[in-house]
């Protein structure tokens, strides 16, 4: 054999690279639940057959108080606080304050975060929505017009609304008309009365409130009530009352000046 014959060679069979061992499945993500010794917890200290749900199916929504509608409505507490405890506290909070909350007033209650905030707020309009629309109130006297006029109170810029009303002097609407600066709402008979026109409003009740909490009418509500009944027979939507609300109580315009709403048919 010639020293120049090239000498054959085969390439090593090369095996395959093992495949990575799969990685566990990921687990599923879930609130933590807290520890007994660690949790606020109300409902532990009650009856099974008292907790709320179980009390609404035996009696009725009727028969739980706003603290256990509330726990209804959240389902589970948070973090250190049952759902009873929590529901306590929004109840609480929901009871002091004067104006409609938001949902950022509700997001800074501890263990309120943003989808309970838009429970809540979302309970509010459902009910405001269906409840005070179909079971509509009749005013009889100022005082019936004020489950409406709720959020003037305690505001802290003057705001002027309407009540529209029909033939019976049930309430069709409540509109915020104006808000104005800390001691005056600038008001006109044009935007006062566009919303009774819109509605097929028979008669309105104008409001506003007073930051000051004084019940007494300025010469500027003497002036723009004169304008506002006048605008009001011209139309033939009279203007009934109008009130001025504050955190203490109410005063009627027309209890105190009669002469202005010449023509306004009586409650």
């Amino acid at each position: 054999m010639n020293d120049s014959t090239p000498i054959p060679y085969t390439l090593p069979k090369l095996l395959p690279a093992p495949l990575p061992e799969p990685l566990p499945p990921a687990p599923t993500p879930t609130e933590p639940r807290p520890p007994d010794s660690t949790c606020t917890s109300m409902l532990k200290s009650l009856e099974s057959h008292l907790w709320p749900r179980e009390k609404m199916g035996r009696e009725g929504a009727e028969a739980l108080s706003n603290q256990e509608l509330l726990a209804v409505l959240f389902g589970r507490g948070q973090r250190g606080k049952d759902v009873l405890a929590l529901a306590g506290e929004v109840t609480l909070y929901l009871e002091r304050v004067t104006e409609p909350p938001t949902l950022h007033d509700l997001c800074r209650i501890h263990g309120i975060g943003h989808g309970k905030a838009c429970q809540i707020l979302a309970a509010l309009e459902l009910s405001r929505r269906f409840l005070t629309r179909r079971h509509r109130i009749r005013i009889r006297k100022a005082s019936d017009a004020l489950p409406y006029l709720g959020s003037l109170r305690g505001r802290r810029q003057e705001c002027f609304a309407v009540l529209t009303l029909d033939g019976n002097h049930q309430v069709i609407r409540a509109h915020e008309i104006t808000i104005g600066l800390a001691n005056q709402s600038q008001v006109h008979p044009r935007e006062t009365f566009a919303c009774a026109v819109e509605d097929r409003a028979v008669g309105i009740l104008a409001a506003h409130n007073h930051p000051s909490g004084s019940l007494d009418p300025s010469a500027e509500d003497l002036v723009s009530t004169r304008r506002l009944a006048e605008a009001g027979r011209l139309l033939g939507i009279p203007l009934l009352d109008h009130l001025i609300v504050t955190a203490e109580g109410f005063t009627s315009l027309r209890e105190r000046f009669p002469d202005y709403f010449v023509g306004a048919r009586g409650w």
